[in-house]
């Protein structure tokens, strides 16, 4: 319709109100007034062609990554070479012919470079309407060569500004003639090619071999389309950085703008995924930020959204424990929380036939096997169809021990040939596996965005050690070696936890996580129900349960479980009897009571401080002799209390570790 809509300062027109066009119509415009606005340019009619010959390009780069032979890919089509400066010399350097701007513009570089290329034969080369016979007469008149081609890096000021560079030097870094000539190429598209990166040069060079030394529309279209993302991320980094910088310069002072400048995130397109979180959620895909990885490449399967976000999580977490702890570590994730995580601890004979593993197995086992043996084994039910990580090189025997196991993939940071093999071949060759991009920066903010809004946060990048835990505040203060290991691996285990949540660990295992409670104490009931369970697979009883010949592995681990929960529907008992060589007799509670009774040296964190004392009560069941929390509640001194009463040790970390 011919409405006009105004929408926080910003007005909506029908484009048939401001362009005549004799090419196909632009829907919509969004456009920002301005006091005083006299008019709105028309569109410039000129000839349209899909493929446009390139016979002249301009080359000024900071980053020569691969630009010797793509120049010289272009001089064997004839085509002319403008440059500047290093770019030149590097150039002739390869032995290519090139001419300098200087020379073509008749005007010398000036100001210690920074006018180069601000001038009208370069930026009427690239603004010229090809057909347009004024704009012809009048390049004619003014001795105005088309370029067709800009091949440009902007100058690296972010980089400047992490180098720690002073507010000078950073300034000096701001590009002018690059994203002038950027913007001007990009909106010349029906006519001109704008490259801005290394990794565009190969699509570039194929388009032009296939027609015949000429660019298509279509890739023109994207290039530009890129370009303009790259200008906007470039002048938003600008915007936000000297918003902050103070107004008396480097001496101190109020920040230089009070209002936050607008946030460019330009991302990347990487590949797309079958689906997002649900069938029905499409489409999806997975981006990267412009000029960076992602933080892993997939070398098997095809990863779906929820994997990835698993991925992400996993990865991070045994990187932590690894750093946190000094020992190999691992994690099994569904649906963006642990299900267990666990670092290379040595198991006890009775843990090994728990985890149908013999001991001397488990003895010959790498650290890396066995830090994943671990993880799995804390909640095996939970485990099912997991997405693990772990911190080290997967080995032949960690691939071995996945092969038996229900998963979905693994992210790691590299692969012995042999274990690739080995993983290459689960799940029918669809068993996902992403290597970590070694020396990743997720950079210091995220950003997510939710029903429209778009939240933004410090990365939470703390790294919980051993420093953490040495403010105990209770009467008991002695805290072991393995004490501290487990309080630093609960506390990043839960880091990563859907909040609410607390975690009990236990010889270097997660043994309980309680997950997305809204009731703290409902996050100890939820994680106690896994201790007892862990605990109790251990029973005499539950080791000495006698299957039938072919019960699958994950049947067995299921049909323990339920044989110590003990609550079957009649239906239900006829079919786990089933599975035995004997019907087993009943565990009964004082069974499990008198079992559970002997439960020593369990560690426990908190996520945040405990409220009341009545998770330290419950906890007391559990065996729990070590606890860690960020303390900061008003009911400090009550549940530091309850932690003497039951002989705890108790300390507080003073951080909170909320995760949504």
């Amino acid at each position: 319709n011919d409405s006009v809509f105004a929408f926080d300062k910003w007005f909506l027109f029908n484009s048939s109100h401001l362009y005549n066009r004799t090419t196909a119509p632009l829907a919509r415009i969004l456009i920002r007034p301005i006091a005083n606005m006299a008019h709105i340019l028309s569109a410039v009619s000129g000839t349209s062609a899909d493929v446009v010959p390139i016979t002249r390009a301009l080359i000024s780069v900071s980053d020569k990554t691969g630009i010797v032979e793509f120049a010289t890919f272009l001089a064997s089509k004839n085509v002319q070479l403008l440059s500047t400066g290093g770019t030149a010399k590097a150039l002739r350097g390869a032995g290519l012919t090139v001419m300098d701007v200087s020379e073509y513009t008749g005007a010398v570089e000036c100001l210690d470079g920074r006018v180069k290329t601000l001038h009208p034969k370069v930026h009427g080369g690239l603004l010229g309407v090809r057909g347009n016979a004024q704009h012809e007469q009048e390049m004619k008149d003014q001795g105005i060569e088309k370029i067709d081609m800009t091949i440009l890096n902007l100058y690296p000021f972010q980089q400047t500004v992490a180098s720690g560079a002073s507010f000078e030097q950073c300034i000096e870094n701001i590009d002018i003639g690059g994203p002038s000539m950027l913007r001007s190429t990009a909106k010349n598209h029906a006519f001109t090619t704008i490259v801005t990166s290394p990794d565009q040069y190969e699509l570039v060079k194929k388009t032009i071999e296939d027609n015949n030394g000429g660019t298509t529309l279509v890739l023109r279209k994207k290039l530009a389309a890129k370009a303009f993302a790259l200008s906007a991320a470039y002048d938003s980094g600008i915007a936000t950085w000297f918003s902050e910088q103070p107004l008396g310069g480097e001496a101190g002072g109020e920040p230089a703008n009070d209002e936050k400048p607008v946030v460019a995130r330009v991302y990347k397109p990487e590949f797309t995924l079958k689906y997002g979180c649900n069938p029905h959620q499409k489409p999806a895909q997975i981006l990267s930020r412009l000029d960076s990885k992602l933080p892993f490449d997939v070398i098997n399967g095809t990863p779906g959204y929820i994997n990835l976000l698993d991925a992400a999580n996993a990865w991070q977490l045994v990187l932590e424990l690894k750093q946190g702890t000094g020992l190999p570590a691992a994690a099994s994730f569904k649906h963006v929380s642990p299900a267990g995580a666990a670092v290379a601890v040595p198991l006890t004979d009775v843990e090994c036939q728990a985890y149908e593993i013999k001991p001397e197995e488990a003895a010959a086992l790498t650290p890396t096997a066995l830090a994943y043996l671990r993880a799995r084994n804390a909640d095996p039910m939970c485990s099912f169809g997991d997405f693990c990580a772990v911190s080290d090189q997967v080995d032949e025997d960690t691939a071995k021990i996945l092969k038996k196991e229900v998963s979905d993939g693994i992210v790691a940071p590299s692969y012995t040939p042999k274990a690739l093999e080995i993983l290459k071949t689960k799940k029918g060759g669809k068993f996902i596996i992403l290597q970590a991009t070694s020396d990743y920066d997720p950079g210091e903010f995220e950003y997510r965005e939710v029903y429209g809004m778009a939240f933004s946060q410090k990365r939470n990048d703390i790294i919980i050690s051993k420093e953490h835990m040495t403010d105990v505040v209770t009467a008991k203060k002695e805290l072991g070696e393995g004490a501290v290991r487990d309080l630093i691996l609960a506390s990043i285990c839960i880091k990563y936890t859907q909040s609410n949540s607390v975690g009990f660990a236990k010889d270097g295992m997660m043994v309980g996580v309680g997950a997305g409670q809204q009731s703290r104490v409902d996050c100890i009931k939820l994680a106690g129900r896994k201790v007892t369970t862990w605990y109790l697979r251990q029973h005499p009883k539950v080791l000495g349960l006698l299957f039938k010949e072919g019960v699958k592995r994950q049947d067995r681990v299921n049909a323990r479980v339920r044989y110590i929960e003990g609550d079957f529907t009649d239906e239900e008992k006829i079919r786990w009897e089933a599975q035995f060589q004997t019907v087993p007799e009943p565990l009964t509670a004082e069974e499990k009571d008198s079992f559970l009774k002997a439960a020593t040296g369990v560690a426990i964190s908190s996520d945040a401080f405990f409220p009341f004392r009545d998770s330290i009560d419950h906890a007391s069941k559990l065996g729990v002799s070590y606890v860690a929390q960020p303390g900061g509640s008003v009911q400090d001194p009550q549940v530091t209390e309850a932690c003497d009463e039951y002989g705890m040790a108790m300390t507080f970390t003073g951080v909170r570790l909320f995760h949504h």
